[in-house]
This record gives C-alpha cells, sequence and structure tokens, in this order.
C-alpha cells in the first residue's frame, strides 16, 4: 500500500487496537479494553507526537474492541469516533454499559489489575453510520459496510482505491493457519456478511485481534472463510443431531478451529464462551 502504515498498538493479548495513518490522517481502528485505555492512549502519543488523532474507527460494541475508545478521546478530544447506529444505541444503555464492565473487569484480573478508573459512562459516537456511507479521511476514502452477523452492530471499513478492508469479527479471526469463526446473534447474517466479502477486490488486509496479514495469507484467508464457516456448522449441527455433550462440543471446536497460534492472541475463555453461545445459536436456526 502505498503511503499508509498500519501500527499494532495492543497493550495486552486479547486486546485489539490499530492505528492506520498517512501523512496527513490517522485512524485509530478499534480501542481495546477499560483497563488498557490509558495505556494505549500513551502509546498513540508516542507514534503521533504532535500530530492529532482524526479518527477512532470501532467495528462493534463488544468490551475488548470499544471501552478504550473513551480513555483516547481523553488525550484527542477531537478525534471522531465513527460507529454503526446499532453501537450508538448500545452505549446508551446502562445495563450494556455496567455488562462491559464487568467482563472488562474480570480480564483485568486475568493480568492481576485491581482498581482502576472506569469510563464506559462516557462512550459515545461521534458519527454515527449505515451500511454503504462514505468517510473521507485525509487522502483516504473508506466504504462502510454491515457485517451483521458476529452481532447486530458488527461493521467493517472498505479503502476501495488501496483495495484495503478493515475487517469485522463476523468474519473470523484469521491466525495464519486458519480461522476461527465466531457467530453470536445470526449465522445465516454471517452467511451473508461473508457472500458480501467475497464481492469486494481485497488486496490487504487488517483482521481483529492480529493485525495487518499481508497479500498471501490474506489470499488464504479469502480462500478459506466460507468453508471455516461451514466446517464449524457441520460440525456443530452433527455434534447435536448424535447427542454429544455440550462440552465435548465445546473442546472438539477448540480442537478444530482454536488451537495453536489463536491462543496467543484471543483468550482461551472468549473463545470458550462464544463458542457455546454459537452452540446454542445454531440449534436455533437449523435443528
Amino acid at each position: 500500500m502505498k503511503n499508509i502504515t498500519i501500527l499494532d498498538m495492543r497493550v495486552v493479548p486479547g486486546d485489539s487496537a490499530y492505528l492506520v495513518y498517512t501523512d496527513n490522517t490517522a485512524i485509530l481502528y478499534d480501542s481495546g479494553f477499560a483497563f488498557t485505555g490509558y495505556a494505549l492512549a500513551s502509546k498513540i502519543k508516542e507514534t503521533l507526537g504532535s500530530r492529532e488523532l482524526d479518527y477512532i474507527f470501532l467495528t462493534h460494541s463488544h468490551y475488548d474492541h470499544c471501552l478504550g475508545s473513551a480513555y483516547v478521546k481523553k488525550t484527542y478530544p477531537n478525534a471522531k469516533v465513527v460507529a454503526g447506529v446499532h453501537t450508538a444505541e448500545v452505549f446508551a444503555r446502562p445495563h450494556a454499559i455496567a455488562k462491559m464492565k464487568e467482563l472488562d473487569n474480570a480480564h483485568a484480573r486475568h493480568y492481576e489489575i485491581g482498581e482502576y478508573e472506569f469510563l464506559g459512562d462516557s462512550l459515545k459516537v461521534d458519527v454515527v453510520v449505515n451500511d454503504g456511507d462514505i468517510i473521507k479521511a485525509g487522502d483516504l476514502v473508506f466504504k462502510v459496510l454491515a457485517f451483521p452477523g458476529h452481532t447486530k452492530c458488527s461493521i467493517g471499513f472498505y479503502e476501495v482505491s488501496e483495495k484495503l478492508l478493515l475487517s469485522s469479527e463476523t468474519l473470523g479471526i484469521y491466525h495464519g493457519s486458519g480461522i476461527l469463526p465466531i457467530s453470536l446473534t445470526s449465522f445465516n447474517d454471517t452467511l451473508n456478511s461473508i457472500a458480501k466479502l467475497k464481492t469486494l477486490d481485497i488486496e490487504h488486509l487488517l483482521v481483529p485481534h492480529l493485525g495487518q496479514i499481508d497479500r498471501e495469507a490474506t489470499k488464504h484467508y479469502l480462500s478459506i472463510v466460507d468453508s471455516e464457516f461451514q466446517k464449524a456448522k457441520e460440525l456443530i449441527i452433527s455434534s447435536l443431531k448424535a447427542g454429544v455433550d455440550r462440552e465435548e462440543i465445546i473442546k472438539e471446536f477448540g480442537r478444530t478451529f482454536a488451537g495453536g497460534e489463536i491462543q496467543d492472541i484471543y483468550p482461551p475463555d472468549a473463545s470458550r464462551l462464544n463458542t457455546s453461545l454459537m452452540i446454542d445459536l445454531i440449534k436455533r436456526e437449523f435443528l
């Protein structure tokens, strides 16, 4: 890609935050946890120096992707948070913020972090977008793409001239040799989102939790994404029909999709919880 730099801003494993910038614009793609929020803001400041952060693009409303934006905004108050309409609605629900705080606290304890300032109540979206909207960021022009399936609010950002997709967790988490499928709100929506993905001309891919992957890895990802999700669906359906215990399904799913490198970038407890939720989803939709 000409003149675009993408840097990993993650503070701890399981985080998701990346800086995408050119000579005249700087974008934070996802913003990680609350307990790492101030450390994230410091990393961005070290990188940008006297430059401003112009945008914070949020792919969805899960705590490990959005909470850090409240902390980054304290350092960069003029940065515009861009997110989908459903994310803005989630931010307005006190019970949703309370659940994010609970999950964030649990993950902080995993890193032996106790008390910290929680700014989730100040989460806000400055630019609410829908599918097909255009965001002009300096010399970059992004098309917003709705990718429901992981959540109702999941979106991606596609820069047409650079053939760059800032991807969505709906489309799976690539980890070098394979993809971890995660569908939480609708598997049918997920399959439709993958079909939309396949219509794009993509040469460069930024994957949640992992970061930028090279052209060869992008080709590999695009060649297997449909089959990996179909394989996940078939594994769960066949196991449920055979009366396999839920715990055994989760273990088999982990052995098939969540081994190797994925454990370094996606917490095993999150993978386990999401697999359990996906079992219930597929049971509702297909059985």
